[in-house]
């Protein structure tokens, strides 16, 4: 009995590569029409029957790519997945969530033993040595949403700084001076770099950002709405919070409403990330956008890229973030 025909089969018969089948049994708009019946002829001449496998991503062996994510409880994460997996399905390939509960150390196990093709990177740490171990292990990764500075892999994140700062120019612009902040963790990207943004544009302008009216904690809301008990209860209450994340942004509302101050009469409050929710008549929050959508589609770019070719130089793709001006940011003494 012979030998059941294979993929590579048929791209030798047909004169083209691997991935090229791969493509044209799928429908992929990217292979030329002329081509794909090429293909197609020659895989009903050699009786080759794709399996899902085979369907799967081009260069995949098992066509399940993982997701490590963190973070289930904040709904920017629940989006980012819902559009990973949409891009995912286009591909015939399966999302496989890794979430909460390992360390890194069984995360490498768990996403280095050929289960999986590749690997989405959504809540990584700066410290952490997830991205070197994979990369060590030659497995694809892509960084999204965050970044680790030290290693040379793929991402795609926003431009956090930028963002930040049209937030500090914004509330300086309405004639804030008693601004106050609510940061994410250090030990992210995301945190860092927002707050870093935040700060340098409140210097560029000569503003000083008072430590008693600033906050750290968690990207969660109830750190949100801890820290702004917290402010309002000080000596000194702002008259605008820059809150790194919506999350946190919701919490501090919640908290503010229910002291009674007016939103935004006598406090403004900004967040980041423009979530579904925040656009809601409930908040109408003002915020700064990530085009989520774009940020999700283009890591999976990324990635598929990264398993076709190994050997690529890794890209570093930082999107830009703009503010949206909703109902919480009003002018002093409006």
């Amino acid at each position: 009995m012979s030998a059941r025909p294979t993929s590579h089969d048929v791209a030798r018969a047909a004169g083209v590569s691997q991935p090229t089948v791969s493509r044209a049994l799928r429908g992929d708009a990217r292979v030329a029409p002329v081509t794909r019946e090429r293909v197609l002829a020659v895989a009903e001449a050699l009786g080759y029957v794709p399996s899902d496998r085979g369907r799967s991503l081009s260069t995949r062996r098992t066509g399940r790519i993982g997701v490590v994510v963190e973070d289930l409880g904040n709904p920017f994460y629940l989006e980012l997945l819902d559009v990973l997996h949409d891009r995912l399905e286009r591909e015939h390939a399966r999302m496989i969530v890794v979430a909460p509960g390992l360390r890194d150390p069984e995360r490498v196990e768990y996403l280095a033993d050929g289960s999986i093709d590749g690997v989405v990177l959504t809540t990584t740490l700066l410290d952490s040595p997830l991205p070197a171990q994979l990369l060590r292990h030659g497995l694809p990764f892509v960084l999204l949403n965050r970044v680790v500075d030290d290693v040379e892999g793929d991402s795609c994140s926003l431009d956090n700084r930028a963002g930040a700062a049209a937030v500090a120019t914004a509330m300086l612009d309405y004639g804030h001076r008693d601004i106050g902040a609510i940061f994410g963790p250090a030990t992210t990207s995301t945190g860092r770099d927002r707050e870093a943004g935040f700060r340098e544009a409140l210097a560029e302008r000569g503003a000083h950002l008072d430590a008693n009216l600033t906050r750290h904690g968690r990207f969660s809301f109830d750190d949100g709405h801890a820290s702004m008990l917290e402010l309002l209860d000080g000596n000194r209450r702002p008259s605008a919070v820059f809150c790194a994340n919506d999350v946190i942004a919701l919490g501090a509302l919640n908290a503010a409403l229910g002291r009674g101050v007016a939103v935004p009469g006598e406090l403004s409050l900004v967040g980041f990330d423009d979530i579904a929710m925040t656009s809601w008549e409930a908040f109408r929050l003002t915020t700064v956008r990530q085009d989520i959508r774009r940020m999700g589609r283009t890591a999976i770019d990324l990635l598929l890229a990264r398993m076709e070719d190994p050997s690529r130089p890794p890209q570093r793709v930082v999107l830009p973030a703009a503010l949206v001006h909703r109902a919480t940011l009003a002018r002093v003494g409006r």
